[in-house]
């Protein structure tokens, strides 16, 4: 059975500054004519970045969308066009103060695919030298660090529920218990 809908008309509804609203009129394989609403957003990229104990950088910080203080795994928005791999270097300077070297791609994530298009890149990297941190005029964060077995107890308890930080996790663990990383 074909699934594919086919995108008859693009109505944008808001162009914000992170995210881009629309509001399309799509066909389904069965010959209907449905309303799709759509979050365009550039995307981004998480960043495990591991020091020399084996523990992991991690922010906190207040998430106004989810009205409470999140624990995660640094992050950040790619600019337009921009590589992967380029925003996760610029983002873990940023966030932690830290260069990232050996970076690994641990593969993708789509976080909310029903109706937003981002896609968060995942990355693996080894602490390097101390740079400075850099954080953008309107961001607050505090910076802790956390080991796997910590961060997958928080996890099983409910103090840690961001989808990447969440499926991160799971994909260090496994990396290490496989003797990958």
């Amino acid at each position: 059975m074909e699934l594919k809908e086919e995108t008859l008309e693009k109505n944008v509804v808001y162009d914000g500054r992170i995210i881009t609203v629309r509001s399309d009129t799509a066909k389904t394989p069965d010959g209907q004519i449905v309303s799709r609403e759509v979050v365009e957003h550039p995307g981004g990229v998480g960043i495990a970045l591991e020091d020399e104990d084996g523990k992991f950088f991690m922010v906190t910080q207040f998430r106004y969308a989810q009205q409470k203080v999140m624990v995660e795994f640094p992050a950040g928005k790619k600019e337009p066009g921009e590589d992967p791999l380029t925003t996760a270097k610029r983002e873990i300077i940023e966030e932690t103060g830290y260069e990232g070297v050996d970076f690994v791609h641990l593969g993708q994530l789509v976080p909310t695919p029903a109706y937003d298009t981002e896609v968060i890149d995942l990355f693996y990297a080894k602490q390097g030298k101390f740079a400075g941190q850099h954080l953008d005029e309107d961001e607050n964060l505090n910076l802790s660090k956390m080991s796997v077995d910590e961060l997958t107890d928080a996890i099983v308890h409910g103090k840690i529920d961001d989808a990447k930080t969440v499926a991160m996790t799971f994909l260090i663990k496994e990396m290490k218990e496989r003797n990958h990383g």
